[in-house]
């Protein structure tokens, strides 16, 4: 039975992974949860799993919601859980700045990590990949993107890939022009044609940052250069991502739109056990799939990714700070959908770079990218 520590237990990911924890009883056992701020959810998790032994809430003021005995409180609430039970793997579906923290108390701790907070390689990429050298732990990707390319990379070795193919489905606006972006609502932003997931994920989605953020996560999850990492915009959202090897065979990954799939192949890898899909993808039914070449200028943010990735330092940190305050206004209708990109560009040009950042410098910057951007526009 391998123990299950679930951080963002709440959220999409977080349920998701419940449901293949729960599809395999023989195999899995929840020993701990983490959530922000919804205790009514918390609770019947609690009750579903009586092999629950932490339970992790980051709003303080909620905690006497929570009917458990045993409840971390505050920012420091995962990690706490991590340091207060035992555990075989630890799946972090936190979004956000604040899932960094507990991938490197995890790794430190000599545990894997399945990792679908994609911060923590943006932010802290450089800290993560030390860690992962000096403890001997894995990272085991959740984004379909990266379990993708994890699954058609099994078997073959680094040293003859080519090229790695990240599919981008272009997000809510990928039939507008950039002139057609000016005034496009909340409502509109939030309507992603293929994918149902939390309010960030699908404004970055639009914006193209989450692209971005993959292609960085890439770099660090596979250990090749920013050169060997390309995207291209796939509609369907069926390839998931490709390998390119030396002796031109591209190798793709299919799926239904469904995230359960690469959460059970990071939570079992390397084995396939049977998963129940509302939906499997049916090859008969799919009638065509389409590929077009990544127009940089049409999204900048993702052009943009491939620079700072390449710079390192703390720029990660002022591009997902910045755009997270601008995706908050935005989201408060304080700001322009336009303005998310102003916003980071404006951070990057004025924060002060730092070369090889501490865990409390990233902390910091984070910290002064989001204030300069609520400065920029309060």
């Amino acid at each position: 039975m391998k123990k299950i520590l679930l951080l963002g237990a709440t959220g999409s990911i977080g349920m998701q992974t419940i449901d293949v924890i729960e599809q395999h009883p023989d195999r899995f056992v929840l020993v701990g949860i983490c959530a922000n701020h919804n205790t009514s959810r918390l609770n019947e998790i609690i009750q579903k799993h009586p092999s629950i032994q932490v339970v992790g809430l980051q709003r303080e003021d909620l905690a006497g919601q929570i009917e458990f005995g045993k409840v971390f409180t505050g920012n420091d609430c995962m990690v706490k859980c991590i340091e207060n039970v035992e555990y075989d793997l630890l799946v972090n579906a936190v979004v956000g700045f604040v899932g960094l923290k507990p991938t490197l108390t995890s790794l430190e701790k000599g545990k894997d990590v399945a990792l679908a907070n994609k911060e923590s390689l943006v932010v802290g990429g450089p800290l993560v990949r030390e860690a992962l050298k000096r403890t001997k732990t894995k990272l085991y990707p959740i984004d379909s993107e990266h379990s993708a390319i994890f699954q058609c990379l099994h078997g073959n070795a680094k040293k003859e890939v080519k090229r790695l193919i990240i599919t981008a489905s272009g997000g809510s606006f990928r039939d507008k022009t950039r002139e057609e972006l000016t005034d496009v609502t909340v409502e509109q932003t939030l309507a992603h044609p293929n994918w149902n997931m939390g309010k960030r994920i699908t404004v970055d989605s639009a914006t193209m940052v989450n692209k971005g953020f993959e292609v960085i996560e890439a770099h660090y999850l596979f250990d090749l250069p920013y050169e060997q990492i390309d995207t291209v915009l796939h509609k369907e959202s069926i390839v998931h991502s490709m390998v390119h090897y030396q002796d031109n065979a591209i190798m793709a990954q299919l799926g239904s739109a469904d995230m359960r799939l690469p959460i059970q192949y990071a939570l079992c890898y390397p084995e396939r056990p049977v998963l129940t899909e509302d939906n499997p993808l049916d090859m008969t039914s799919t009638l065509d799939l389409h590929f077009k070449k990544m127009d940089y200028e049409r999204y900048p943010m993702l052009k943009l990714a491939y620079e700072l990735g390449k710079k390192e330092g703390n720029q990660g940190a002022i591009f997902n700070g910045a755009d997270e305050q601008a995706i908050e206004l935005f989201l408060q209708e304080k700001i322009s959908f336009l303005d998310i990109e102003k916003s980071i560009i404006s951070a990057l040009e004025n924060i002060p770079y730092v070369e090889n950042p501490t865990y409390e410098q990233l902390e910091q910057t984070d910290r002064q990218a989001r204030a300069y951007v609520k400065a920029l526009w309060c």
